[in-house]
């Protein structure tokens, strides 16, 4: 494997870790050195810790005479990737007492499915839920007890959120123990063919919802390549879960033996002060997950969620890093939406080890980061061997199959997944790995709407008869939260498939399943806050070029006021987070209400 990383790498990172000198300073200035972690605890402290346990347990964890190691968890079954974790507590008890250590619940934080709530008011707290797990996180941790800590989470903002969390304990190591995708059900195209057959009227809600219950079928992840399973496999890329192990399924014979070696792993760390969390979390391997997102065509939700992760760390990375990180990237995976391929397939075409070890051979992925594992990355990663009951891995193999996964050299396009636009309605990201390279363009008149119900009353009136820019202001995260417009993306691949050039601008979010459309989002400054899009207005030219990275408008904006605020919704919750919105940093900060502006070092 390579050990010279690629030179744009490099600046990137030197530029980051210059930018970032006085705000990851600070941030190690909070971390209370390991050895003062649990000397503190008093006997009244010590009594409640230990009240459940046995007296010999009791002894234990009270004369410190083993790791004590703090679950938290996001169990719960509203979402089928966290199902399998209702018997994880237990199981990761039985594992840390084979290596002399004891472990506690220490909290649970929430877990929204953003599946659940696409298109509906429970969106609206769909981002803000990330925040409030890192201070739930922060909850359960509060106690002080703990010398390790286990993160139990898959999906969308759950597990950036318990990351957040977990680095305000960051003298501390951690793991994650993902849980699995599901086992493959409808494909994903033919999904999203029934789906855009809904939206047309050609197919009814009975023959709908049979379809999608054949594609969310049983525990375990989504199948699709969207924001939870670019999680996974960002966290395999940082070292905070084993690399190779992200997709292995819930119930296969290597699960336990996974969740076994990760406690045992996390137990040793406890023992050395290099691997705690805020340690491992730096510019390398925050550089290496934002890498891996680009060479998989991830998630365009992680160009909010892992620069909240890096300010979490004391790092500032903005979109103009990762614009420059997916500028020299090669895309090597082809997995639904990107493709027609699930993660299953992407697993068994030899997954995220043998795409880490190919980007490692052609310089993309430091693999000189450490692992919680205690090892380098290039040390650590490798596929877990099938059908054995006990740990065990294997060399990562070249790609067993060309059309899902291929190495470095023999890419499907030259560059990454997520391409910058700027221009003078704002700054955006825009997904481009399963954008076609003839739509990647898009010149047209747009029109202006302020929720994507109003789009979707528009396309049932055949009101898209020509080349379009559809444009949804008043979705930011000042505005309503954020929330995804995940219910656009049959619609407006129905308009293309009809023929008509069509892109979509709006400085709301796409799902991580958002695929073929060209589309402009998380654009700032948003409406909300007077931004340029809140001036638009039907008719007006907006050219949209995710090649040359350009959103413009020919329109004479400094003419014109800004259109009005919407009211805000106070029903179902969101009243409460009235606050939130008032104070969230915007997209390109990472949408939050944790950290302020960041300061930059000059």
């Amino acid at each position: 494997m390579s050990t010279i990383l690629h030179p744009a790498l490099l600046k990137v990172r030197d530029a980051i870790e210059a930018r970032s000198k006085s705000t990851r300073s600070r941030y190690l200035g909070t971390l209370p050195a390991a050895t003062q972690n649990r000397s503190a605890v008093g006997a009244a402290n010590l009594a409640h810790t230990t009240a459940v346990f046995a007296p010999p347990t009791k002894r234990v964890i009270a004369l410190h005479k083993a790791p004590h190691l703090g679950i938290v968890t996001a169990y719960n079954d509203m979402l089928s990737a966290h199902q399998p974790f209702a018997d994880y507590p237990a199981r990761i008890a039985q594992a840390a007492q084979l290596v002399g250590a004891t472990t506690q619940v220490a909290g649970g934080t929430p877990a929204m499915c953003d599946g659940v709530t696409q298109g509906r008011e429970g969106m609206e707290l769909s981002l803000f839920s990330r925040d409030v797990i890192a201070q739930a996180a922060c909850i359960g941790l509060s106690h002080n007890v703990f010398d390790g800590g286990i993160l139990l989470g898959v999906c969308d903002k759950i597990a950036p959120g318990l990351l957040m969390g977990a680095l305000a304990f960051g003298h501390l190591p951690f793991v994650f123990i993902p849980a699995g995708p599901m086992e493959t059900g409808l494909s994903n195209p033919e999904k999203a063919r029934i789906r855009q057959l809904a939206a047309e009227g050609k197919a009814g809600k009975d023959e709908l919802l049979q379809a999608e219950e054949r594609a969310y079928h049983s525990p375990g992840t989504c199948t699709f390549y969207g924001t939870a399973n670019s999680n996974q496999l960002m966290l395999d890329c940082m070292g905070l879960q084993f690399p190779g192990a992200a997709f292995e399924s819930p119930f296969g014979p290597q699960r336990n033996a996974v969740l076994t070696d990760s406690v045992r792993a996390l137990a040793s760390a406890t023992r050395n002060p290099a691997l705690a969390l805020g340690q491992l979390v730096n510019a390398a391997s925050l550089i290496n997950a934002l890498v891996g997102l680009m060479a998989s065509g991830g998630s365009t939700n992680h160009t909010i969620h892992w620069i909240a992760v890096a300010r979490a760390a004391g790092y500032v990375i903005d979109w103009t890093d990762l614009d420059a990180i997916s500028a020299v990237v090669p895309l090597l995976c082809r997995v639904y939406p990107n493709g027609v391929e699930d993660v299953n397939a992407f697993h068994a075409a030899g997954g995220t080890a043998s795409l880490l070890a190919t980007l490692m051979d052609g310089g993309f992925v430091d693999g000189s980061a450490l692992t919680v594992w205690g090892k380098t990355l290039a040390d650590t990663v490798g596929e877990v061997e099938p059908h054995q009951e006990t740990f065990s891995v294997r060399k990562p193999q070249a790609t067993r199959n060309p059309e899902v996964l291929r190495p470095w050299d023999q890419p499907f396009q030259p560059d990454g997944g997520i391409r910058l636009l700027t221009g003078n309605l704002g700054r955006a990201v825009c997904k481009v790995s399963a954008v076609k390279h003839s739509h990647r363009v898009v010149q047209a008149p747009c029109r202006v709407f302020t929720d994507q119900a109003q789009v979707m009353e528009a396309f049932k009136n055949n009101a898209f008869q020509t080349d379009v820019v559809v444009v949804v202001t008043h979705q930011g995260p000042r505005a309503n939260g954020m929330p995804e417009l995940h219910k656009l993306t049959p619609v407006l691949g129905v308009l293309l498939d009809r023929g008509l050039n069509v892109a979509l601008v709006t400085d709301g979010r796409m799902s991580g399943a958002s695929g073929k459309v060209l589309a402009a989002i998380h654009v700032c400054p948003e409406a909300d806050s007077n931004g340029p899009l809140s001036k638009l207005r039907d008719g007006d030219l907006v050219r949209v070029d995710a090649v040359a990275g350009v959103l413009n408008t020919d329109a004479d904006l400094d003419r014109r006021e800004p259109s009005p605020k919407q009211a805000q919704a106070v029903s179902l919750g969101r009243g409460y987070f009235q606050l939130w919105r008032q104070h969230v940093t915007t997209a390109e900060e990472g949408a939050s209400v944790l950290f302020g502006t960041p300061d930059v070092q000059s």
